[in-house]
């Protein structure tokens, strides 16, 4: 057992070094990404921003739906990058190119049908504002088309773990949609049509610069395409699994916009619609750590290194969730200061509130993503996508059970975080019976060690917020005593030894 701690040791530097350029890259975006969006709100202002939240998610349902598949190609680049299988790793990327490119006519079809008919005779739009709202429509389901038939070179950049062009064409995108910004504050036509047409070629230039990088750097990406029956028929069944499982989660959250915008309107669509962003935000941050450990996690599985894998879904799992506290304690206790110093403007009244939920969301959503990975790792995942869809598809019919008995509209946060959590016991207990995962290692190595970091933090920050007088910066306190009482509780219970040697070597090297 003792012959392969040296292989591993050096998985594990690669994956923190990985981590670690991805959080530099990050917080250039961040940096960015807020100055970004308190320009575009204050130019299109409550209104029009809810119509951007409300008309733009009905495409963005079909994003998450297609980012799941997304995933699905990922999943299939790596095992093959695993198995060294170079004919069968070019066979795979010219399928997922032919199954997206059949994604985007269905699409398509959808929009120019399904969507127009809802835009125009469901959804609350202000009079006078159908016309604009269509233009998002549109603009925003070309967006969408471009993203999908580009989404196979981008996984095959990050399942070869090239994080620095990952990292440098994030910022170039990010960098353009400041520009945009600025160019509508700045603008006297529609700045609504105006911004979503200068998104589209923001897209259109950044996806090319991936499509470029990966057809100079990977021989598996360039012409001819190789599109074999036998893997199409495979991956479109595993990518049809995954497509039932992003649904369900598609009706729990752009689903449910939607029916808030039935019940309540535009202006509870832009509180959503900000709080939404902040997620954003921490989701990047998470999913900077998913990028680092989801490929190294697959290719261990498939390579039959099963404990290892085990391994990286525990640590993964708590890594997660400590970069989310440390970012969302803020938003917990002083939502309502950090979003007005943010944006500077008029918000709608539920903003600070759904922000917080927001957030509380997401911490259970997310934080056993790492179970899924291991999932569409061992491959058979019919029994678990069924499963885990009937689960969490209950989110949409009790929201809408409850706002037509008359429940305000925060009650869908609530729905969502009690059946989430049901769908992580859920998770655990396949994991087990498909491949053999030891659910006590997950809450020894995962629970326990979450549970040791937030008991400090939040006592910490809850004292500061009753003993400190309102003010505008109280957060940045909150925020500051947060970080350390989080790394205290992170230092004591819940690293490992060798996690703590590792830490300790890079403090001596520097």
């Amino acid at each position: 057992m003792s012959a392969p701690e040296p292989v591993i040791s050096e998985k594990s530097r690669r994956i923190a070094r990985n981590t670690l350029f991805l959080y530099a890259r990050m917080l250039v975006l961040l940096l960015i990404g807020l100055f970004t969006y308190r320009i575009v709100l204050r130019s299109l202002g409550i209104s029009d921003y809810g119509i951007f939240s409300a008309v733009g998610g009905v495409v963005t349902m079909s994003m998450l739906v297609m980012t799941t598949v997304s995933n699905a190609i990922s999943r299939y680049l790596m095992v093959a990058l695993g198995e060294g299988n170079e004919a069968r790793l070019k066979a795979v990327f010219g399928t997922s190119l032919a199954i997206m490119g059949l994604f985007c006519l269905l699409i398509l079809a959808l929009v120019e049908s399904v969507g127009l008919w809802y835009l125009h005779t469901k959804m609350l739009i202000p009079p006078g504002r159908m016309g604009a709202a269509a233009v998002v429509l549109h603009a925003s389901a070309l967006l969408l088309i471009v993203q999908l038939l580009t989404t196979p070179y981008l996984a095959l950049i990050t399942a070869h773990e090239r994080m620095d062009a990952y990292a440098y064409l994030g910022i170039l995108e990010a960098v353009l949609k400041l520009g945009v910004a600025l160019l509508i504050a700045y603008s006297v036509s529609d700045r609504l049509v105006l911004y979503v047409w200068l998104l589209l070629a923001v897209g259109v230039l950044t996806r090319s610069a991936y499509v470029l990088y990966a057809a100079v750097r990977f021989p598996e990406s360039r012409l001819p395409f190789r599109c074999e029956g036998a893997v199409m028929k495979e991956m479109g069944a595993f990518a049809g699994w995954n497509f039932l499982g992003s649904g369900t989660y598609m009706l729990s959250t752009q689903g449910v916009n939607q029916l808030m915008n039935v019940f309540f309107g535009v202006s509870v669509n832009a509180a959503r619609g900000i709080a939404d962003k902040v997620e954003q935000v921490v989701r990047q941050f998470a999913t900077n750590i998913a990028v680092a450990i989801n490929p190294p996690l697959v290719k261990s599985y498939v390579g039959g290194s099963k404990d290892y894998s085990f391994e990286l879904v525990c640590k993964g799992a708590k890594y997660y969730f400590w970069i989310l506290w440390v970012l969302t304690l803020p938003f917990l206790t002083d939502a309502p200061a950090i979003l007005r110093l943010w944006l500077g403007t008029e918000l709608p009244p539920e903003a600070s509130l759904f922000t917080r939920l927001t957030l509380l969301c997401f911490l259970v959503d997310f934080t056993p993503n790492t179970l899924v990975t291991l999932e569409q790792a061992h491959g058979k995942i019919r029994r678990f996508y069924l499963t885990v869809s009937a689960v969490t598809v209950l989110v949409f019919p009790l929201t809408w059970v409850l706002y037509r008995v008359g429940m305000p509209v925060w009650t869908a946060y609530i729905v969502f975080i009690s059946v989430y959590l049901l769908k992580d016991v859920v998770l655990l207990l396949i994991a087990r019976r498909d491949t053999g995962f030891p659910i006590r290692k997950f809450l020894r190595d995962s629970i326990v060690p979450i549970v040791s970091a937030v008991l400090p933090s939040a006592l910490v920050a809850g004292a500061l917020m009753l003993w400190l007088p309102p003010y505008a910066w109280r957060f940045l306190l909150v925020a500051l005593a947060g970080v350390l009482s989080t790394g205290l509780g992170v230092w004591v219970g819940g690293l490992t030894p060798g996690e703590k040697n590792y830490v300790r070597s890079k403090f001596v090297r520097k």
